[in-house]
């Protein structure tokens, strides 16, 4: 029996990371295609603002090709479809039949993907989907994979979690009210070494810089603020 072919939605973490891990162990799927949205205007992944030559060399490291989708400084929805519509109908175009994601249990994310790849008659899968949070990421340490924390959300977490390392005292130090993985968005992860990588992802810490953003939850009445806080931490290729 041929096995699934299959693209990964590449987020560069430590979810992705261990999802891709189970993906490979299942044997039913046939991973060879990583997709990734960049933020053009400063060349960087959108989510959680990781330069774009450490996205390329993570995937040199796993061995796999990424397709990025090229959005602009303030991407609008209409524009974010329209570009992953593009490179959704070529992937397609080549065979493709699932999708995997490294979600665990935001049930209306989930229902979104699907909804979204329905019209391609893509399927999404989801290997971590409904795993404990806290066995999930000592599997992770266990696994010996290794991820540094990039973007955090100030509101939950303070400057000194920014450019840790993910291990047993990052765990032991997280407030009750975040996810142990994050989940919430919490915090972002560059996942750098591991079981799927050929060889480490090497990297300098650089600048860790505070940035506001508009909240795109604002509710006058449920007084939510106007705006949402992130630290970040830059990383710095190194040869």
């Amino acid at each position: 029996m041929s096995k699934l072919k299959t693209y990964f939605n590449w987020s560069t973490g430590k979810d992705a990371a261990l999802a891709y891990y189970h993906i490979l162990k299942d044997g039913k799927y046939h991973v060879d295609h990583l997709v990734t949205s960049i933020n053009s205007h400063h060349n960087r992944v959108s989510m959680h603002g990781l330069r774009r030559e450490l996205l390329v060399k993570q995937t040199q490291e796993i061995g796999l090709p990424v397709t990025t989708i090229e959005l602009p400084e303030e991407p609008t929805m209409e524009v974010y479809n329209k570009q992953m519509d593009q490179v959704v109908t070529n992937l397609v175009s080549k065979g493709y039949t699932h999708c995997c994601f490294g979600d665990i249990f935001l049930e209306d994310l989930r229902v979104y993907r699907e909804e979204q790849l329905k019209k391609y008659n893509i399927t999404a899968c989801f290997p971590l989907w409904k795993r404990d949070s806290k066995a999930l990421m000592e599997e992770f340490i266990a696994l010996g994979f290794k991820a540094i924390v990039i973007c955090i959300k100030s509101d939950l977490l303070d400057a000194s979690f920014i450019g840790r390392d993910i291990d047993e005292s990052f765990i032991r130090d997280l407030p009750e009210n975040v996810d142990i993985c994050g989940e919430n968005g919490e915090f972002h992860t560059f996942c750098y070494d591991g079981p799927i990588f050929k060889n480490p992802v090497k990297f300098t810490l650089g600048e860790k810089v505070y940035r506001e953003y508009k909240n795109p939850e604002k509710d006058s009445e449920a007084k939510k603020p106007n705006t949402m806080g992130f630290w970040f931490c830059d990383l710095i290729p190194m040869e």
